[in-house]
């Protein structure tokens, strides 16, 4: 099957058949080589089939059905050499004899606190592609399909579990004289269901069936967006090996990772969040049903740090002289999406002295944190361990490049503590037991990225006061609980996700800043309004079909009988820039905390964290338990039919918020910018002799997010003189404030073509490639040819670092 889509406006297809297995753990074999731009080796898939999963609800209709008299060409293997990596040739094309490629070691074990010595058995992948002959198979028997793309599949074969010492023990028999395919499967059916309080044991096997010999290899093909695995004689997925082994390579042009430079020029490599998600990083089952755990050996140059989606903070191991290993593990089953990898020769920078302070818990949170039994499959979960749920702040590490860790230790820093200790007083206990963060290449196409474990954050965070990077973090912090911990079992419904860590962000940095009721309502008032103006520009300037949180309508998560199913819109470019599921699941929140009362939604919160977290929702599963709280005098016209109505499934305007008037529109901080917008349109109408002696006139020190509105203010004027912006640029120091402030200032510039300022949209445009491509837009409309050959000049520097769908956007805005 060759699924052909055109990316720039097609759905995104979930192609694993994952209503006949589902794969409940990786375990990744990887070297990182960064003269060739690609990260090689092996991943071992242990799976759970059919029989044991409990199906999802299907849909009567195949999204992406497998044709049963298409005809399809499988490779089928032959005997093939693999011989091993050799490190020792490979040389940096930059001059550092510290970015070759490691080859491996001895046999990985894990020590008593449940770290690994990385340490592994001599074996690799050649540079070469597999040799084996192409021939029609058939179709007959079962047909497993993995989510790949952009991926060189070398080899796959299935692993012998049965060879592995001592593995006797997950079988019904105390020695294994007849080894069977049977068998086999009984092994890992008993290995991927061990109960939790045998956690290190599972991976310990798990590690040890990694390393097992293979016992025959598979045929294999591959089209545009899947991995298509076949055994003869395997009539269902009962008969199909549930341990298998695929020798693969990334290649360069992989769209899940961004090969890169990090600002002190060094080379690195991380996820990007592409829109295709880890298909091109290794083979997976993509669907979000597919929730599993994973372990990954990771060897780089000893120059490289290593980072990865893990519960251990990970050490690295000396191979041998000049290269390091690196190992991580999860035991929290989550989608294969949310796994992330970074490796850069970063440093970790520390605080100086501990800021942390314990905050005594009142009886009420005491109950929530321990109450109840988990409703999620059995891991080793933080909310059934008191002192998990005690930690209001967990462990944490910052990685950074040199060239930023001053101003990480000034600006960042003190911020994880109050941010991480405000989440907790929220919602409760931390789902991960640590965190790491990194401040990724200039190239990264967001603020901030958030995934089991670690954090993304982009530089652009970093400028001006702590505000945005504190927001920011805030935003992340939250996606712990809502994107992590509970996830959306439809992707299509991003506002599960985006616009809870929108309301939550609010409410965390105000704790986090320890403002008082009065102090924190204000600046929420005023972010409201930030972010209704915001909406409503999108609502004018996008795609109505494009501006629907539940776009499947009644179909949301469904699936084909397969398992297979698509997320709307998931290709299309434009939607990588669109913030309508942010704002719109903002206000959605905020109109129901207003409903309830804070302290009853928040109270509510908690609950729906304790009884989902691990586990994947739709949006009637909040709003119907939200709902069975509300007592019916307070109900009114709310109901999940309504709500799917007004707020999910339809375009434009939410019906509740059209009838009122500009959200926070009357807190006293708007009310303050109001008063100096006025101010700074008396000063643009007055004559220039007359400004001169009024040069003196106070205008008010203004809040970061003050200043966005006040700047969005004055570009709706059709005109502001170069003195009126000379005097702003003075008074506010706007090319010191932080990345948004700036951003609206740039804006300011490129409307009225404000020479003097270019170098700042030059800065801001090679800066903060995470919010500049608006502006590329803004200056070619212009219709200046000043501006438009800055825009031109500006993108020649920027495109080699920048990431691909937003080189494209950008080029399609110039040529």
């Amino acid at each position: 099957m060759d699924t052909k889509l055109d990316p720039s406006r097609d759905d995104l297809p979930l192609m694993a058949n994952t209503s006949h297995m589902l794969v409940k753990h990786y375990v990744l074999d990887l070297d990182v080589n960064f003269e060739s731009q690609t990260i090689e080796g092996t991943i071992v898939l242990f799976f759970e089939d059919g029989n044991q999963v409990k199906k999802q609800t299907s849909s009567t209709e195949e999204t992406c059905q497998l044709e049963s008299s298409e005809a399809c060409t499988f490779r089928a293997p032959e005997p093939c050499h693999i011989p091993a990596t050799n490190a020792r040739t490979v040389a940096s094309k930059l001059g550092y004899n510290d970015f070759a490629i490691c080859d491996k070691g001895e046999k990985d074990t894990f020590d008593k606190d449940g770290n690994h010595d990385n340490q592994e058995q001599a074996s690799g992948i050649s540079s070469s592609e597999y040799c084996c002959d192409t021939r029609n198979h058939g179709r007959e028997g079962f047909l497993l399909v993995l989510d790949c793309c952009d991926l060189s599949v070398l080899k796959v074969e299935e692993v012998d579990v049965a060879a592995v010492p001592g593995i006797e023990k997950f079988t019904r028999s105390s020695k294994l004289s007849v080894i069977s395919e049977e068998l086999r499967n009984e092994v890992v059916g008993e290995l991927v269901t061990l109960p939790a309080d045998r956690w290190r044991e599972q991976l310990d096997y798990y590690a040890r069936c990694g390393q097992a010999p293979g016992c025959g290899e598979l045929f294999f093909d591959t089209d545009t967006w899947s991995l298509q695995i076949r055994k003869p004689g395997a009539l269902t997925a009962s008969d199909f090996p549930h341990a298998i082994r695929i020798w693969y390579k990334t290649k360069p042009e992989g769209r899940s990772v961004a090969w890169t430079s990090d600002q002190s020029g060094r080379p690195c490599v991380y996820t990007v969040g592409s829109p295709i998600n880890n298909r091109a990083l290794f083979p997976c089952q993509e669907p979000p049903v597919a929730m599993s755990t994973w372990q990954a050996t990771v060897r780089a140059a000893a120059s490289f740090v290593v980072l990865m989606s893990g519960e251990n903070s990970a050490k690295p191991t000396q191979l041998r002289e000049g290269c390091s290993s690196w190992h991580y593990y999860v035991t929290m089953p989550m989608p294969a999406a949310t796994l992330t990898i970074a490796v850069g020769c970063w440093t970790e920078i520390k605080l100086e002295k501990d800021l942390v302070t314990e905050r005594p818990f009142s009886s009420s949170e005491a109950n929530f944190r321990c109450a109840g039994v988990c409703g999620h499959v059995e891991y080793p979960c933080r909310f059934q361990n008191a002192s998990a749920t005690a930690q209001e702040v967990i462990p944490h590490r910052v990685f950074v490049p040199m060239c930023l860790r001053d101003v990480c230790q000034e600006t960042l820093l003190p911020l994880i503590p109050p941010c991480l200790s405000a989440a907790h007083s929220v919602l409760g206990t931390h789902p991960f037991s640590r965190l790491d963060i990194l401040i990724v290449p200039a190239n990264f196409s967001s603020l901030g990225m958030a995934s089991p474990h670690i954090i993304f954050l982009s530089q652009s965070t970093l400028t001006g006061m702590n505000h945005l990077c504190g927001t920011r973090l805030c935003h992340e912090i939250a996606h712990a609980w809502f994107g992590l911990a509970i996830g959306a079992r439809d992707w299509t419904e991003e506002w599960l996700s985006e616009g809870f860590a929108t309301h939550l962000e609010d409410v965390f940095w105000t704790k986090a800043q320890q403002l008082s009721p009065h102090e924190a309502q204000e600046q929420q008032e005023l972010r409201a309004c930030l972010r209704w103006r915001r909406l409503q520009d999108e609502l004018r300037n996008s795609p109505e079909e494009m501006q629907v949180l539940r776009p499947s309508k009644e179909k949301t998560g469904q699936v084909s009988d397969s398992g297979a199913s698509v997320v709307k819109h998931g290709l299309n470019p434009e939607k990588i820039f669109m913030q309508v599921h942010y704002l719109k699941g903002y206000f959605l929140l905020r109109f129901l905390a207003k409903r309830l009362g804070n302290e009853t939604y928040f109270s509510f919160l908690r609950k729906f964290v304790h009884t989902f977290h691990g586990q994947l929702i739709l949006s009637q599963d909040f709003l119907q338990m939200l709902l069975e709280r509300i007592p019916e005098e307070k109900r009114q016209d709310l109901s999940v039919e309504n709500i799917f109505r007004d707020w999910l499934e339809s375009s434009g305007m939410p019906k509740p918020l059209q009838s009122e008037s500009q959200a926070g529109a009357e807190c006293g901080l708007v009310r303050q910018v109001s008063a100096e917008v006025t101010k700074w349109i008396r000063v643009n109408r007055r004559p220039r002799k007359r400004r001169r002696r009024e040069k003196n006139e106070v205008f008010e020190k203004l809040l970061p997010d003050q200043l966005v509105l006040l700047l969005e203010h004055l570009l709706e004027q059709k005109t502001l003189k170069p003195q009126t912006l000379q005097s702003l640029q003075r008074t506010y120091r706007l090319q010191e404030q932080d990345a948004e402030v700036r951003h609206r200032w740039c804006e300011l510039v490129v409307k009225h073509r404000h020479a003097q300022a270019h170098r700042h949209v030059e800065r801001f445009l090679l800066e903060d490639q995470a919010m500049g491509v608006y502006l590329y837009g803004e200056l070619m409309v212009s219709e200046d040819a000043r501006q438009q050959q800055l825009a031109r000049r500006c993108f020649e520097l920027a495109k080699v670092q920048m990431d691909g769908p937003s080189a494209d956007v950008v080029a399609q805005m110039l040529f």
